[in-house]
C-alpha cells in the first residue's frame, strides 16, 4: 500500500504542477493520516494505515514552525509562490483551523507579502462556520468535487461520513457566492470489484450543472501523477483532458487542465 507522508508540519518548498513553488502546511500528525475522506488515488496512502502517534500539531507549534521556515526563506532572498495547506489529510479537521489561518496570513503579509495562501479541502467539513469563516479569508480557497452522483463518488472519495454525498457538498460550496476553485480528478478504474469512469457523458453533464449552480471562480480538472493506494486506475491521457475541457468551457466555465 502506497504510504507517502510528510514527515514535517512545514515541509518544502515543492515544485506544485497547479501552484507553483509551494510551502507545504500539514496539519495532520508526521507520523500518520487523518482524514473524512478515503480517497483510492490519494499519494498518502488509505486511512486504514492509522492516526499514528503524534496526534495533530498545536496552534503554536505551527505558527513558531512556520515562522522560522518563512524568516529563513527571506534571508535567503529564495522564491516562493504559495503557502498551501495540504499534507496526510484533511486539513479542516483541525480544531483551530481558524486560527492557524490567521496566523498564515499575518505571517505571509509579515515575511512574503505578495505570496497567495491557499487550502485543498475535501469540502467535507462546509457545515462547520468557522472553517467557512476562515477558507473566505485565503487567495485560493481550493474545494473538491470529484463526482455530482453518489455512487462513483462512494468509490472515488469513498467518505468516512456516509451522510457527506454530492448534493450536501453542493449546497454547501454554494455559500460561497463563486470565491472558490473547484478541482476535479479525472479517473477510471476498478476498486473493490466495481468499476467506475467519471469521465462519462452522464457523469460529466452532472459535474457541469453541478459548476452553474456552484459558479467558482474556476474550475482545475486533473488526473492521477503518483503511485497511488489502488492499482487498478487509469491517468486520462491529455487528448482526452482537452476534449473535456472544451466541454467544460462550451457550458461557460472557466477551466484549467494540469
Amino acid at each position: 500500500m502506497v504510504t507517502i507522508l510528510f514527515h514535517e508540519t512545514i515541509f518544502g518548498p515543492i515544485h506544485s504542477r497547479r501552484l507553483g513553488t509551494s510551502l507545504g502546511v500539514n496539519l495532520s500528525p508526521t507520523d500518520g493520516k487523518v482524514c473524512s475522506f478515503d480517497c483510492i488515488y490519494c499519494e498518502a496512502g488509505y486511512n486504514s494505515q492509522g492516526q499514528g502517534q503524534n496526534g495533530l500539531p498545536s496552534r503554536e507549534m505551527v505558527k513558531k514552525a512556520l515562522s522560522s521556515k518563512l524568516k529563513q526563506m527571506k534571508e535567503n532572498d529564495a522564491p516562493l509562490d504559495v503557502i498551501t495547506f495540504s499534507g496526510n489529510g484533511e486539513p479542516t479537521v483541525h480544531p483551530h483551523f481558524k486560527e492557524i489561518i490567521q496566523d498564515t496570513l499575518m505571517l505571509r503579509d509579515r515575511f512574503y507579502p505578495e505570496v497567495k495562501v491557499s487550502v485543498l479541502t475535501n469540502s467535507s467539513f462546509l457545515t462547520n462556520a468557522k472553517v467557512v469563516q476562515a477558507l473566505k479569508t485565503v487567495d485560493n480557497n481550493i474545494v473538491k468535487l470529484d463526482s455530482a452522483i453518489i455512487s462513483t463518488m462512494r468509490i472515488i472519495n469513498a467518505p468516512v461520513n456516509v451522510d457527506v454525498v454530492p448534493a450536501g457538498i453542493i449546497a454547501d460550496l454554494k455559500q460561497f457566492e463563486g470565491q472558490c476553485i473547484i478541482q476535479t480528478m479525472l479517473l477510471r478504474g476498478e476498486h473493490n470489484g466495481k468499476k467506475f469512469d467519471n469521465t462519462t457523458d452522464e457523469e460529466l453533464d452532472a459535474l457541469i450543472e453541478a459548476y452553474k449552480e456552484i459558479k467558482p471562480r474556476s474550475v482545475m480538472i486533473y488526473s492521477i501523477d503518483r503511485k497511488t493506494p489502488e492499482e487498478n486506475l487509469e491517468k486520462i491521457s491529455q487528448d482526452e483532458m482537452q476534449r473535456i475541457a472544451t466541454k467544460i468551457r462550451n457550458a461557460g466555465i472557466e477551466v484549467e487542465t494540469f
